[in-house]
């Protein structure tokens, strides 16, 4: 199979069919409700926390809320008083059951929950999806990560409602480094890979250096996409702010860290700084609008449209430009 990630691919314009770019609809559809951009932070504790989440759900955004020193009972309550829908990760560990019955016993359900475990083509996920689809069968359930065809078609017959690509691209994350596997560097092969088999939504997750990387993603078959260090850097962002030479920072670390973990022990990330960006809600409008040329190059109107484009495959051992058809 070819291999290929962002940085190495352009999607190929088809000719226009708008006369503005803003006619185009970035919008997308994922467990039955619709959201303005097909973007959504990483669930990391640098990168989201109650207060972002619920300006996030009353702007029209998907969120998926982090797992880490967190009440998940208390947070659904706190988002439906707010009006919101509630999307919260969990792991498959005895107090994240323990979550689920509590969940059950006061009657609270989440509209989402994201099963989020570095490795999730295991039979724990198996098990945890069985148990939330036997005593919370109205939450959508999305399960991860994974890399490879045969993960995703198991994730789906085991229940997920969508699955989520991607072990190790992240910019904090260095689980190819520490274990010799992953999908880091070829990313966006692997979510094409994955995308020839998924009946369900793909959430791709990671790799995400730029917004054009968001059309491709879309191009090769996702429906989300999840990113983590375009996110990290903004104002209201959780993580410290850090002055180094009269320049502020934001601390940004990934959830295998042992910054995140509190101590050194299986850690499969790291700790960076990202310069302050400004506001998130700047930065969400320009992703839509950057995502709405994208479509107007694609000679579309809605996202999906995207996915009819030809790409390029640039220089490397392909010597050259392939055009793909």
């Amino acid at each position: 199979m070819e291999i290929f990630d962002y940085d190495n691919v352009l999607l190929l314009p088809r000719k226009c069919r708008v006369e503005s770019r803003s006619e185009c609809d970035a919008s997308v559809e994922l467990g039955g409700r619709s959201f303005r951009i097909p973007v959504v932070p990483a669930n990391m504790k640098t990168v989201v926390d109650e207060k972002i989440c619920a300006w996030m759900a009353q702007n029209g955004y998907f969120y998926v809320m982090h797992r880490f020193d967190l009440d998940n009972i208390q947070f659904v309550k706190d988002m439906h008083a707010k009006g919101c829908y509630a999307s919260i990760s969990l792991g498959v560990k005895k107090p994240d059951y323990d979550t689920v019955d509590q969940l059950v016993a006061l009657g609270l359900t989440p509209e989402y929950i994201t099963i989020d475990i570095a490795h999730g083509h295991a039979d724990s996920v198996k098990n945890m999806i069985g148990y939330l689809k036997q005593h919370l069968p109205k939450a959508f359930v999305i399960a991860g990560n994974v890399a490879t065809p045969e993960a995703i078609i198991d994730l789906e017959n085991w229940g997920a409602d969508a699955t989520k690509v991607g072990v190790g691209p992240g910019k904090v994350c260095i689980t190819k480094l520490k274990t010799g596997f992953g999908t880091g560097g070829w990313q966006l092969s692997a979510l094409k890979w994955c995308a020839r088999v998924a009946t369900k939504p793909i959430i791709a997750d990671g790799g995400i250096r730029s917004h054009g990387d968001i059309a491709k993603s879309i191009r090769f078959g996702a429906s989300m996409v999840m990113i983590g260090s375009l996110f990290a850097g903004h104002e209201e962002s959780p993580g410290q702010t850090v002055e180094v030479d009269g320049e502020l920072f934001k601390e940004y670390y990934g959830s295998a860290s042992d910054f995140n973990k509190g101590e050194y022990k299986h850690v499969e990330g790291k700790r960076i700084l990202e310069p302050i960006k400004g506001k998130l809600a700047n930065t969400l409008i320009e992703m839509e609008q950057d995502v709405q040329s994208s479509i107007s190059y694609a000679g579309g109107k809605k996202l999906m449209d995207v996915r009819k484009v030809n790409y390029v495959i640039l220089g490397g051992d392909n010597a050259g430009e392939h055009l793909l058809m």
